[in-house]
Formats: structure tokens, sequence, C-alpha cells
């Protein structure tokens, strides 16, 4: 297993007292959390995860909405922030997903700026707009501090740590998603959690990575990338050059990163 060592850098923001923002799914009935990272296979496992409510969302909810896990489950889940995660780590199985950070921003791009008929008002308030050329959008996001970026843009470590520390005791990698799905649920069972079953497909746009070299082009967009996300790299990524997955060439071997231990909680 990838064990946690890495130290992040001191680049960018990272969570803070003053960071409220409500990332993680709290099961209110059984000792699970989910935190979810916008672009990382995040639709496909809320929709697994409703397989474990005992009674479905409101009629006008989507599982894929945070609002339906906020307040649409009949008080069943709730969102937490990453301090609240923290305070049950020795109580309740905490899991997530990252990505490879270059195929993650390229993904939001194409989604968010060149499919999506409107910008998010935070991607407005960016300074972003639609079909602009992609070195411009990688510089507004180079350029804009953590506290003001959107969700789908925001680092994958602020997301899920505390002074550089992950929270979840368990963080598969999409580009492992098969096997480390079915190591998450082997986990979950030796936590004594219920099957949440096989992992759906949904909102899935880009099937591969073969188009990150076109976007990665030069070593000034990698490096500007890997600036503006190097505590990812650090943290999930610390054994691959950032070249390399810029290029979307595959880790090798990739495990999951489980910081806790064998008993599947992470210490207090």
């Amino acid at each position: 297993m990838t064990s946690f060592a890495s130290t992040a850098s001191a680049s960018t923001a990272t969570a803070s007292t003053t960071t409220v923002d409500e990332h993680f799914i709290l099961f209110e009935t059984i000792p699970l959390i989910y935190a979810r990272v916008p672009k990382v296979a995040n639709s496909s496992v809320k929709a697994s995860l409703s397989n474990l409510l005992e009674l479905p969302p409101d009629d006008d909810c989507r599982t894929t909405a945070d609002a339906t896990w906020r307040r649409g489950t009949h008080g069943q889940t709730r969102m937490v922030n990453v301090f609240d995660a923290r305070r049950r780590r020795s109580s309740h199985f905490i899991f997530s997903f990252v990505r490879n950070p270059f195929d993650r921003l390229v993904s939001a791009y194409n989604n968010k700026l060149l499919e999506n008929d409107h910008l998010s008002p935070a991607m407005e308030r960016m300074g972003l707009e639609r079909h602009m050329p992609f070195d411009r959008f990688l510089d507004v996001v180079a350029d804009t501090a953590d506290a003001d970026l959107d969700v789908h843009l925001l680092p994958q470590s602020t997301i899920l740590c505390i002074d550089g520390l992950p929270i979840p005791s368990f963080i598969g990698k999409l580009e492992a998603m098969d096997n480390h799905w079915q190591r998450l649920q082997r986990s979950m069972h030796q936590a004594g959690l219920p099957a949440v079953g096989n992992l759906p497909r949904k909102n899935v746009r880009r099937t591969d990575v073969s188009d990150l070299p076109a976007y990665f082009n030069s070593r000034s967009r990698i490096d500007l990338a890997a600036h503006r996300y190097a505590d990812d790299l650090a943290l999930f990524y610390g054994d691959c050059e950032p070249g390399q997955l810029a290029c979307g060439e595959p880790e090798a071997n990739p495990a999951p990163i489980e910081p806790a231990g064998s008993n599947g909680h992470a210490p207090t």
C-alpha cells in the first residue's frame, strides 16, 4: 500500500480554521463519510452511495447534487467540513478518490468552459470566459487563490487535508478506479459497513487522456500547472514526474493511499 509520507508545499493556501466549505458527506445511520472531490467520478460515487439510503431522496433531488445529500435525504445524511470530518476519524470510515491534477484540470476546462452553456458564478468572478484559450485559462487559475477558485478547480489537497495531512483513511485513484473500487469495498467490509455494489458510470465525458499532450505542449505550461497544484502532486502522485502526468503516461502499479493503517480508521 502507498503510505502518506510527503509534506505539502507552502505554495498554495491549505485548509485552515477559516475554511468552512462542506466537502464531506456524513451518513447519520452508519459510520461512513465520503469526501467528494469534483471531477473525480464524484457523480458515480454518489449514485452508488445512494444504495445505502433506507429511504430514497426527495423526488425533486438528484443524487449528483450536493443539495440532495445536505437536506434531501430525510435526515439520513448531511454535509460537513473537513474539521467536522477530522473529529470523526476514529469512529468513521472516511474515503475519497483523487485524479491526475493535469487530467482533472483539462476535464474541468472542457466541461465547464467548452461544453456548458453558462459559467458558474465562481468562474465568472475568477474572470474566466467560455471558450477562452487554454493558456489564458491556465494563467487565471494559477493567479487565483484557493479561496476564490471554483470548486472544480480547487486543489484536491485543499479539500482533503488539514495542514498537509489527509483526513480520509482510504484514498483511491481515478486512474485505477475499477481496481481501487473493489479494494474500497473490501476495506468497507472489514470496517463492518454495508456493500455499495458496482460503480455506475455517471456524467462520463472524457474516456481517455490522449488529449493531454496537446494541452500541455510546452514546458512552461507544465511548470505552471505543476506549481499551482504542487501539493496535489506531492501528496498523491509523489512517485511520478509532472511531465509524465502531463502527457497522460500511466502511473506504474498505482496503489490506494491509506494513511490510517489496517483498521480502516485514521488515528486521532
